[in-house]
């Protein structure tokens, strides 16, 4: 069997940054240092960092709490306001296009807008940019059923969004509001990932996402692999892989989310190499 592995596969910038951060806080052997949830959406390297010392605090009460890092997805403004009354040492380790995406969302409501957030309500980096956007805020994550809205409209996406869903929902607020802002917040790998996945699930038989099932960018890849591939498997780890898939398969695909570390990449790699050893 012939395995291609995706270039883009793995840590994108700011997880790196994230997790050299984390870990290097580690070897340095403190207590009482958390992350302010998952530093990524990735249970494996989450588990790895509670076997170095470092577990995820939601309550910002626990007594033991010397130290938070600020997880890659960002928080909202309240919460440095609540660690610094509790006088955390607080490391910021929010992807600096988070960063960016937090910094136009202050900017804009500061201008008078009314923002409009393209992105999953639900996933903690749109959580916190609502933070950030004022009382009128809309979120979406579809051009269907947007409210009324008012006549100056700023719109941020977040930064794992597709191009697509961008596309469609920025058409419909400049059909519906006379002054329009918009600042494309999607990171750029982001769109060189989707791009390069598309491309690999066109030129092979079976295509493998490894990441979190509670990565965003790691589901978003399996959805589109499945319009281009008739064989797509979104695993986790080498353990989820199950011999039978690749029966009359000639050629395999494999690529990972932002927040997948290359040694869960390696270990499929391997697995399948041995799958095909044996046939």
């Amino acid at each position: 069997m012939e395995i291609t592995v995706a270039k883009m596969a793995g840590f994108c910038f700011g997880v790196k940054r994230a997790i050299d951060i984390t870990f290097n806080l580690a070897k340095e052997g403190n207590k009482g240092v958390y992350t302010y949830g998952p530093l990524i959406h990735n249970p494996q390297v989450v588990d790895k960092l509670k076997g170095e010392g470092i577990n995820t605090v939601d309550n910002l009460s626990q007594p033991d709490i010397n130290t938070i890092i600020i997880r890659t997805h960002g928080v909202s403004p309240e919460v440095y306001v609540e660690t610094g009354k509790m006088g955390y040492n607080v490391i910021d380790a929010t992807c600096p296009f988070v960063k960016k995406a937090q910094n136009f969302t202050e900017r804009l409501r500061d201008e008078g807008y009314q923002i409009v957030i393209i992105g999953d309500r639900n996933h903690p980096e749109v959580q916190g940019l609502i933070g950030f956007a004022g009382d009128d805020v809309v979120v979406t994550d579809s051009a269907e059923h947007l409210p009324s809205l008012q006549k100056k409209v700023g719109i941020i996406v977040q930064t794992t969004q597709s191009v697509e869903t961008f596309k469609r929902v920025v058409a419909e607020v400049i059909s519906a509001a006379r002054e329009v802002k918009i600042y494309n917040t999607i990171c750029d790998s982001t769109s060189q990932r989707v791009t390069e996945t598309e491309d690999l699930a066109r030129n092979v038989d079976l295509i493998i996402i490894v990441g979190g099932k509670n990565s965003a960018n790691t589901n978003q890849l399996a959805k589109l692999s499945e319009a281009h591939c008739a064989k797509v498997y979104h695993i986790e780890t080498s353990g989820d892989i199950k011999n039978n898939w690749f029966e009359g398969v000639e050629k395999i695909g494999i690529t990972g989310g932002a927040s997948t570390p290359q040694w869960l990449i390696d270990e499929v790699v391997k697995k399948i190499r041995e799958i095909s050893s044996r046939r």
